[in-house]
């Protein structure tokens, strides 16, 4: 009796060890396959994470295209109501910096942008966000507008009518000014602000030399300054200096030559 329960018992054990084995061979394969689902998503991820830098970079490279050079525009952009403007992407790069060598390029070679003069001492301010020199425009000074902004979009457009303009002065620094602030009518003695030599472009400072009689102030400038620029310089450098930034106003509205500057807006 005892033989038939020993075979029963031994055939149970087996068939407890087949199924054991069976088991673990199947946990054994589930294993792997996650992995490999794991890693598949992780690829689809990193995937997705390259393509969204790619995406991100081809926009950051489009946005610089965008952002390029700028040519120096000599014609109007929109003349609306007899006033001549440039192209609003030079006017933008323009004002947000102070350019005085490209001041006196767009004052002179006969440009055709619309100068307009203060109606009285106003407060120097760019509404534009960029650079300015503070202080006051004097009464008859004389700025060529850039911009006309308009009150109700608070951006620079060119229109029939707005709340003011944007303009620059002769020594490169842009403002902004309400339409009672200034006049087309030129007054009989238009005064500008003063031109500091130190800080024109070496190319524009070498075509207004070719002048004798600026030529001749630099030089005279140079004697009673020493090199000095700033501080404590003596009464007849002050004069020679003044002397110097009347003269080149007035080769500009004579006439003068003024080369493309070699630094641009950017």
């Amino acid at each position: 009796m005892q033989l038939p329960l020993q075979s029963s018992f031994v055939t149970s054990l087996g068939v407890a060890l087949i199924l054991s084995s069976l088991s673990s061979a199947c946990g054994g394969s589930n294993q792997p396959a996650e992995s490999a689902a794991d890693e598949t998503a992780a690829e689809s991820r990193d995937s997705g994470s390259a393509g969204d830098g790619e995406a991100e970079a081809e926009g950051e490279a489009s946005e610089a295209a965008a952002s390029g050079p700028v040519e120096v525009p000599s014609d109007c952009f929109k003349k609306v109501s007899g006033v001549c403007v440039p192209e609003p992407k030079f006017v933008k790069r323009l004002c947000n910096g102070r350019y005085p060598s490209m001041a006196l390029y767009l004052f002179g070679n006969g440009s055709k942008w619309t100068r307009a003069y203060l109606t009285r001492k106003t407060e120097a301010w760019n509404a534009s966000g960029g650079a300015s020199t503070g202080g006051f425009l004097e009464f008859d000074e004389e700025v060529l507008l850039l911009a006309e902004r308009k009150a109700d979009t608070g951006g620079m457009q060119v229109s029939g009518s707005g709340a003011g303009y944007d303009a620059i002065r002769w020594d490169g620094s842009c403002v902004t000014l309400s339409g009672e602030e200034i006049t087309q009518q030129r007054p009989p003695s238009t005064k500008n602000v003063k031109v500091e030599w130190r800080f024109l472009d070496d190319n524009v400072q070498e075509a207004l030399r070719k002048d004798e009689k600026v030529n001749k102030a630099f030089l005279e400038r140079r004697t009673e300054c020493k090199g000095a620029t700033t501080g404590d310089v003596s009464a007849k450098c002050v004069k020679a200096d003044n002397k110097l930034s009347e003269l080149i106003v007035s080769f500009v509205r004579g006439g003068g030559s003024i080369p493309v500057p070699s630094k641009l807006p950017d």
